[in-house]
């Protein structure tokens, strides 16, 4: 199986996270020149809190999500840490249910690989709790790494 797009499902990782996700993203979509599609969803506060913080409006031409997402600080440091391995990659916002979101995404662009990034959790932990990364990985229409937070 080729692979020719791979969805990245952007949060608000932390710097050593984010590197993770990163080198992990390259050493799939690096050798087989895929193009990595970041995938940033918020929840409805959130976004108005970003949004006003960077101060985006919607005067400016394309959505406002995707446009609060390409300047928001995690994607632009993947962004960077992509566009210097000379992979290519584009940003895609949303605003809704975390998993759900990135999956249509997932399947709107046509994904042949996913990475998600989470950290450990006891199995209470995720019975209570619940896991994105694992509803990701359950309905994605293709395979997805984990990249788990090893700072946590």
């Amino acid at each position: 199986m080729s692979i020719d797009t791979v969805v990245l499902a952007v949060g608000t990782e932390g710097e050593a996270q984010t590197a993770q996700l990163a080198k992990e993203a390259i050493a799939v979509a690096e050798p087989a020149s895929a193009e990595v599609v970041l995938v940033h969803v918020f929840d409805g506060s959130e976004f108005e809190r970003i949004r006003a913080k960077l101060g985006v409006d919607g005067g400016g031409e394309g959505s406002i999500p995707d446009a609060v997402a390409e300047r928001h600080t995690t994607t632009r440091a993947l962004g960077d840490a992509l566009s210097a391995a000379g992979v290519r990659y584009s940003v895609r916002g949303a605003v809704g249910d975390l998993a759900d979101e990135v999956t249509e995404a997932a399947t709107d662009v046509g994904e042949d690989r996913g990475v998600v990034g989470g950290r450990r959790r006891s199995p209470t932990g995720k019975a209570v709790f619940g896991s994105v990364a694992q509803e990701v990985m359950l309905a994605a229409p293709c395979p997805v790494t984990f990249v788990r937070d090893v700072t946590a």
